[in-house]
């Protein structure tokens, strides 16, 4: 799998980058200013850093906004951090895997912003963790595997779309910003890398009546993405149902929308009330 990139400048310490948790300091300080314009953030977030690394964009991120929780799952990297920013009386530092945080723990007082270098060979499901909290956070971006960034962002009739494009968009708008290329990083992955926004959406645009509908038809429909949404769907619905359907069941699930899905599943849910 692709490594987990922490965004990293060249540190007075020295830490060995761990191949089990995947790690890439980045060290390109281009790339770490054009990151933190993209973020912007300012003095009244509630920003969470999620994989601070040896703290390369933990301290332009201070800078701007005194109060950071940072989430680091290396217990050989707190000390390098805590040299660097215990002197800040709002720097927390949680040792913890951060697919098994609560991030209800850290939204009291405001939405988060969640800033992160997502390891990549975790990544999504980490997303999908984050997404279980997403009305308590109101921006999120990320260093990810390029591929990845492309998957999530894809539309309907793209190479890339599928079931990440899909759930992840149910909730979020999607900003493929930039690319990241390896030269970047020490030391050096084996794929190029990108930056997404992902802003969760205050109102939904289109409303599954039963979530868990929603994601098992999704899911169905890209196990078997090869095949018509047809063949697919008779694990769910009867042929009289599925002749009924507003859309056409001869495409390939990749080239159904999002609202298309969301107008199955709630038909779906309305066959079985």
């Amino acid at each position: 799998m692709a490594s987990h990139s922490s965004f990293e400048r060249n540190s007075a310490f020295t830490h060995q980058a761990k191949k089990r948790f995947g790690q890439n300091f980045l060290n390109n300080p281009d790339i770490i200013e054009r990151i933190v314009r993209s973020i912007a953030p300012t003095s009244e977030d509630n920003l969470v850093e999620i994989g601070p690394g040896q703290g390369a964009i933990t301290a332009p991120l201070l800078s701007h906004c005194p109060k950071l929780n940072v989430i680091e799952i290396d217990k050989h990297l707190i000390p390098i951090l805590l040299a660097q920013f215990a002197k800040y009386d709002h720097f927390t530092i949680h040792q913890v895997d951060a697919l098994k945080f609560d991030f209800d723990t850290l939204a009291h007082e405001k939405p988060l912003r969640i800033v992160g270098n997502l390891p990549y060979n975790i990544s999504t499901p980490i997303i999908f963790h984050l997404l279980s909290f997403q009305d308590k956070i109101f921006d999120m971006h990320f260093m990810l595997q390029k591929e990845v960034v492309e998957r999530i962002a894809a539309t309907a009739g793209e190479k890339s779309y599928g079931r990440l494009s899909v759930m992840v968009q149910y909730y979020c708008q999607v900003e493929n910003l930039f690319g990241v290329p390896p030269e970047s990083f020490t030391p050096q992955p084996k794929v190029d890398s990108a930056i997404v926004r992902l802003t969760p959406f205050k109102t939904l645009p289109f409303v599954a009546k039963d979530y868990g509908i929603f994601k098992k038809l999704v899911n169905i429909a890209f196990q078997q993405r090869r095949k018509t949404l047809r063949n697919s769907l008779k694990q769910l619905l009867s042929k009289d149902q599925i002749d009924t359907l507003p859309v056409d069941t001869s495409l390939r699930p990749e080239n159904i929308t999002l609202e298309e899905y969301v107008n199955i599943s709630n038909l779906i849910s309305n066959s079985e009330q």
